[in-house]
């Protein structure tokens, strides 16, 4: 029987989780590949992936499709530092604006919907593009996300970032979650030990990464050089476990996209229903 095909976010935010394959310290029992979030998106709905990371918002359009896995995620308690929206107009300014969405994320340009119209009351035009940091440079609004979003502290005026997390946070108290981990339905009931192996040795390989958060920052400078500090800090305000805060910040999202018409209706989230380990 041939490996379960596995995603992996491309991105540094997902080292914590996943340097433990690239340091060999672990051997993940399927085949990875790597992608931005849009990309594996696709190829979980398309059946070239069995399990992945999903974001929230594509688990939600088709969560009748996916069996939620347990204590991955990620997302942040408050400041996320990789989804911003780069403005030099206020959010609750934007309204009539056309705002350039990166296409590598579903559920940060969904998110960027529920805060201007269900914090803000502001109703902006969305325009989806390869190069928003192209748009952001020319002085116009623009949604950045990972590498890109993190590099944009050092490029554009502190007033001009918005950090995602931070306006989701300020005003529902809530954690954002962007990605899930999940498993297509079919594959969860065909080859349920096999689904079960790999999020063991994720979970085991996340263990590792947080006791040896040293080599993660390492690997994570090889790939891409950033201040002393900056990725402890990083990790730091990020959150990989969905545990009951997640799960609350989950739930107000997706009622917060329904309240907008961005999916047909909230998916059910419980412990016994999302997954196959404790």
């Amino acid at each position: 029987m041939s490996a379960l095909r596995c995603g992996r976010i491309a991105y540094t935010n997902d080292l914590p989780i996943y340097a433990a394959y690239d340091e060999a310290q672990l051997d993940f029992p399927g085949t990875l590949h790597a992608g931005v979030p849009s990309e594996l998106n696709a190829m979980l709905l398309a059946g070239e992936l069995d399990v992945s990371p999903i974001s929230a918002f594509a688990f939600a359009k088709d969560a009748d499709r996916f069996v939620l896995l347990p204590r991955l995620c990620i997302g942040a308690r408050s400041d996320v530092i990789s989804v911003v929206l780069i403005s030099s107009t206020p959010p609750s300014l934007l309204g009539g604006e056309t705002i350039a969405l990166t296409d590598e994320s579903a559920s940060a340009a969904a998110l960027l919907r529920v805060l201007l119209q269900r914090r803000y009351g502001v109703q902006a035009t969305y325009r989806q593009t390869h190069a928003p940091l192209d748009v952001a440079h020319e002085g116009g609004p623009a949604l950045l996300i990972g590498d890109t979003a993190i590099d944009a502290e050092f490029t554009f005026a502190r007033d001009h970032i918005y950090d995602l997390g931070r306006l989701w946070h300020e005003w529902t108290g809530e954690d954002t979650v962007f990605a899930v981990w999940a498993a297509r339905k079919e594959v969860y009931e065909r080859r349920f030990a096999d689904v079960q192996a790999c999020l063991n040795s994720l979970l085991e390989a996340r263990a590792w990464g947080f006791n040896h958060l040293d080599r993660v920052v390492q690997r994570a400078q090889e790939l891409k050089p950033r201040r002393p500090g900056f990725y402890e800090a990083y990790y730091r305000a990020l959150n990989f476990e969905l545990d009951e805060p997640a799960q609350r910040g989950l739930r107000a999202y997706w009622r917060e996209l329904s309240a907008i018409g961005e999916i047909e209706r909230v998916p059910d989230l419980t412990v016994e229903s999302a997954g196959v380990a404790g």
